[in-house]
């Protein structure tokens, strides 16, 4: 990351804060803090006013991701309230909001619909301790600053989980469009369950016109950024449920009363043989938010051209998640549709996050009974609607286009997901990246080097022909680090690289600037190499090796032994070392 910009380089009269230097010592572990410090009255107007406006968003949604979860919606506010003020403190980024989102409801769901067996309260105690464990291992992560941890799953791997998240969040929410409820085992049977019930006539018309027409606003309205179209879509349908009556004239289930207080803090308990489950399902949360807050704050970040360090975030992500966890929440992350809501109301700082808390802790406080005509069915097509803006459709095709292979791992990726469920689903994203990783590490590209004419240096004599070689003299060049899955591959072409030479083979030089590490198995490889070159009377150089690649040779005492004379800083040296030893008189 670069450094921060100077206060006169930030937006003018916008997020000036923003742009000031890093602070060290303990209180740069709470930005909070040094926001409030820097903080101008001129803000207060604007932070209260886009707190209030973002308020519109936070209640419906925070109750719609509670019941796409599997915990009853009161839990949504719960986990709204909490982590906004404990993120303002914590939190780097002063334009993000947090609470609970879309894609995180299936992972959490995979975990509670089977232990808790319909019961609310074993539901929040799977829930919070889930967050519990992902707001620790979000925090150790950020301490050790392991923020690069997200970066490690390809685009096209991230595709392919979020859209069969997104897939799954929609398959669990149809049920409820229609009016009625399944009880499946993961999205491919819930499909077919789903499918029989419309077929047998088990709908509600009255619920899925609600549900469809709040669906219909909202998408309607998704292109007018300025216009609250989720706030609109809900209390319209909550007004025409509340005035048709149509909880008891056309059985349209509502919400009901939500209890009147505050979340109180709890200590999220629940049986050893749950623990597993839980702890699986918190390290996938953990992983998930991450990915999601690290790239939208990192666009924010460059849209108000300031710093925001990546540890720090995760640290501000655990700090949230670790206080909905212990006040009655469940996992939250960051908002990609809540925060620019913010951003476009003009918020300043953080304490827009912090107002909007305020005014969902007053409406559980002074008007609980305010949403009781709110249809779930309405509730559901805010999901569904969260879920279908997850889906990524015209970047895959961009990857189609020029990198078949990787569409079609985001593909196997997606199919993980739909088939085995959220939680194996993000393993098979691992496993995935991982073996992405080594493939190509494991079968690099390596060239052996000739002279062209008219063009400085060496080049691939694949890609020239026409090249000249040094007679006796064979340049190879190997693009990759050296490690265990490659050792022998890279022993094996040096060897082809000799036999394929036109002229009998004096020396080998690996030009090994494009090696940037090695383990103790490709260092054991060049050993051999060395030893069975030298055999048949053939001299193993290096050019161009990168110092630090140096000091390992010389930590895995191999660098004596194969001598100081063979390493050149050049390949123009190496030649020219050649060339003087064995008096040839070729000229580059």
């Amino acid at each position: 990351m670069s450094n921060p910009p100077s206060p006169a380089t930030a937006e003018p009269g916008r997020f000036p804060h923003l742009a000031a230097t890093r602070v060290t010592g303990w209180r740069r572990w709470v930005p909070g803090l040094q926001m409030i410090e820097t903080y101008q009255a001129a803000w207060l107007k604007h932070d209260i006013t886009a707190g209030l406006v973002l308020t519109t968003m936070l209640v419906p949604v925070g109750i719609a991701y509670a019941e796409a979860s599997g915990v009853p919606g009161i839990y949504g506010l719960y986990a709204t309230i909490i982590p906004l003020l404990a993120y303002a403190l914590f939190g780097p980024s002063r334009i993000l909001v947090l609470g609970p989102d879309s894609s995180l409801a299936a992972v959490i769901l995979a975990v509670v619909l089977p232990l808790a067996q319909g019961d609310p309260a074993r539901a929040i105690a799977l829930a919070s301790l889930m967050a519990v464990v992902s707001g620790l291992v979000c925090i150790v992560a950020g301490v050790l600053r392991l923020g690069f941890i997200t970066e490690l799953l390809s685009k096209p791997i991230r595709y392919g989980y979020m859209n069969g998240i997104a897939l799954t969040v929609f398959i669990s929410q149809v049920p409820k469009l229609f009016g009625f409820s399944v009880d499946g085992d993961g999205p491919m049977h819930n499909t077919l369950l789903i499918a029989q019930s419309i077929l047998q006539g088990k709908t509600s018309p009255a619920s899925f016109m609600i549900g469809a027409g709040t669906l219909a606003v909202i998408l309607l309205l998704k292109p007018y950024k300025h216009i609250p179209g989720i706030l609109i879509a809900v209390v319209g349908a909550m007004l025409v449920t509340g005035y048709l009556d149509l909880n008891q004239q056309a059985g349209v289930k509502v919400l009901g009363s939500l209890p009147q207080g505050l979340p109180a803090f709890a200590l999220p308990w629940i049986s050893l043989a749950d623990l597993q489950a839980v702890l699986i399902g918190g390290f996938a949360v953990a992983l998930v938010a991450f990915a999601d807050t690290s790239v939208l704050s990192r666009t924010y970040a460059a849209k108000t051209r300031s710093y925001v360090d990546p540890n720090q975030e995760m640290i501000g992500l655990g700090a949230a998640n670790l206080a909905a966890g212990f006040f009655q929440g469940f996992p939250v992350s960051s908002s990609s549709s809540r925060t620019p809501v913010a951003e476009a109301s003009g918020a300043r700082t953080q304490l827009t996050g912090v107002f909007g808390a305020l005014a969902v802790a007053l409406l559980l406080v002074a008007a609980p009974e305010l949403l009781k005509n709110l249809p779930t069915s309405a509730l559901a097509a805010v999901v569904i609607a969260s879920a279908i803006g997850l889906f990524e459709v015209s970047d895959l095709r961009r990857i189609y286009r020029i990198q078949n292979w990787e569409f079609w791992l985001s593909m196997v990726c997606f199919a993980g997901v739909v088939s085995l469920g959220a939680i194996p689903g993000i393993g098979l994203a691992i496993i995935i990246s991982v073996i992405e990783f080594l493939w190509d590490g494991w079968r690099p590209h390596y060239a052996v080097l000739g002279r062209v004419q008219g063009i400085r240096g060496y080049h691939d004599i694949s890609r020239y022909p026409e090249a000249r070689l040094v007679p006796g003299l064979v340049l190879f060049r190997w693009d990759a680090p050296l490690f265990f899955a490659n050792a022998e591959l890279f022993q094996e072409c040096i060897m082809n690289a000799v036999a394929s030479s036109p002229t009998p083979v004096k020396r080998i030089v690996i030009t090994a600037e494009p090696v940037t590490s090695v383990d103790v198995t490709s260092v054991d490889a060049i050993t051999e190499l060395f030893a069975t070159l030298g055999a048949a009377q053939i001299e193993l150089h290096f050019a161009e090796m990168k110092d630090p690649v140096k000091d390992k040779l010389k930590r895995f005492e191999v660098f004596d032994l194969l001598g100081a004379s063979v390493f050149h800083p050049t390949i123009g040296a190496a030649v020219d070392d050649y060339l003087a030893q064995y008096a040839l008189s070729w000229k580059p």
